[in-house]
């Protein structure tokens, strides 16, 4: 399931293409992997051409150790792993992880351990996709709305959440 959720990021954030837009707040980036999140995982500072140089199996294993089964998104039901794993990319995985905690009404500090999956195993997973789906708009208005240059970045953010908007529409109607 997990080598499926990594494509299907590797294809949200443009596959091998490497980026570097003055409004981007990553930086460097090749298949959505950033300068500071390739120098963490190498465990030294890398450079922009460190970022250009990165291949898709580097790529692949940074999203599965930090992205995947670091924050523990791999303990989710399957409905909700997906899209959790998908914020985490795109969002931090703390934040991504508090945003599922308070759509489960437990206290959000970033961390999923036993209280979190317990919350989220009694919880409707439909109801709890909607409520991190309606939270992640909502911030993306907030970035644009307390950075007017993070504009540019809106169409591709409310293209990303209504993906998962539809993935949820999909699911429901067995198609």
């Amino acid at each position: 399931m997990f080598d499926e959720i990594i494509t299907d990021i590797l294809r949200a954030e443009g596959w091998d293409t490497y980026t570097d837009r003055p409004n981007d707040r990553g930086g460097p980036t090749k298949w959505g992997i950033t300068l500071k999140t390739l120098s963490s995982w190498r465990g030294h500072e890398c450079t922009a051409q460190d970022v250009k140089d990165l291949g898709e199996i580097e790529a692949r294993a940074i999203y599965e150790a930090d992205y995947v089964i670091g924050p523990r998104f791999d303990a989710l039901p399957k409905l909700l792993a997906p899209m959790l794993v998908d914020c985490g990319v795109n969002h931090g995985t703390s934040r991504a992880a508090k945003w599922l905690q308070l759509a489960v009404d437990t206290t959000p500090d970033g961390r999923i351990g036993p209280k979190t999956l317990q919350a989220v195993e009694a919880a409707n997973p439909v109801a709890i996709y909607l409520k991190v789906c309606a939270t992640r708009v909502s911030f993306y208005g907030k970035l644009v709305t307390d950075d007017p240059t993070q504009a540019e970045n809106a169409h591709g953010w409310n293209n990303r959440a209504a993906k998962w908007l539809k993935r949820l529409a999909d699911h429901i109607s067995g198609g």
